[in-house]
């Protein structure tokens, strides 16, 4: 290969992959243009995930929202899906990471992605009073685009455990101090109360916003992307996921199934009968 060839080559693989969050090289790490050096110890993992997802870094009071948030979502105790997929690998053998990604391999649509879709639901009501619609005539329109496109379930409001769930109404007393502090506009706080207030409205009776909804507002208040939302739940419920699956291999167990071995299952299926030749 001549030279020129060889150079061509060595432009081509280096133009493979490009990236504006990290620059590294022997003895030099750059997150976004900062030295790590100069990160350690002196931002929290929040700012770091800010820095990382929006390319600068945040205040202390978005940070401390953004942590607030991420506190919340991090465990809801076996009964959840994911937690309990996660001690069940553990129980079958696996190590760690491959408990972790197992229950992460849950966080779907259904069970992870409700923050996202809350998300979408309250951008879209935005984008209704952007364009010179009222509140309550926005909030009407987006729920009935959202029904009439994904069925009745609203993501972010009502719970099958919690009549309350306790982790709302600290939220969004924190997003509403952010308000009045000058940290965040607040808009999708007045979103997100104005979905609950015609839901009510609607049914007859309170269906109240739950952690999806709440931690929903503060991502969108933050300025997140609706898929930011479900990365960020999924990275605050890995936390719970971990101290889950430590848990049981320290409690040891094998081969644990979703239910103990003496509750049997309900069998549906056709009544005992002879196989005739």
């Amino acid at each position: 290969m001549t030279d020129q060839g060889s150079a061509d080559l060595l432009q081509k693989a280096t133009q493979w992959w490009s990236t504006d969050i990290i620059d590294m090289k022997p003895g030099v790490i750059r997150f976004r243009g900062f030295p790590i050096e100069q990160l350690i110890g002196r931002v929290s993992f929040p700012q770091m995930m800010w820095l990382m997802l929006k390319g600068d870094l945040p205040s202390p009071e978005q940070g401390a929202l953004l942590e607030a948030a991420l506190v919340a979502a991090v465990d809801h105790g076996p009964q959840a899906p994911s937690i309990a997929i996660g001690r069940m690998a553990v129980t079958c053998g696996l190590p760690l990471n491959g408990a972790m990604a197992s229950a992460i391999n849950v966080l779907d649509d259904i069970h992870g992605g409700a923050g996202e879709q809350c998300m979408e639901l309250y951008a879209d009501i935005a984008k209704r009073q952007d364009a010179g619609v009222e509140l309550t005539t926005a909030v009407e329109q987006g729920l009935d685009a959202f029904i009439a496109a994904n069925g009745k379930i609203v993501p972010g409001f009502g719970h099958r455990f919690h009549p309350i769930d306790p982790r709302s109404p600290r939220l969004l007393a924190l997003v509403d101090t952010a308000r009045t502090n000058g940290v965040v506009s607040g808009r999708f706080a007045e979103i997100g109360r104005g979905v609950e207030a015609v839901m009510q409205q609607r049914k007859g009776r309170t269906i109240p916003m739950n952690i999806d909804g709440a931690t929903a507002v503060i991502y969108s208040e933050l300025g997140f992307a609706p898929a930011l939302g479900r990365g960020l739940f999924i990275l605050s419920r890995s936390v719970g996921i971990l101290a889950h699956a430590w848990e049981q291999s320290q409690q040891g167990g094998r081969i644990k199934g979703p239910m103990p071995p003496g509750i049997p299952y309900r069998y549906t299926g056709p009544a005992p009968r002879d196989f005739a030749k």
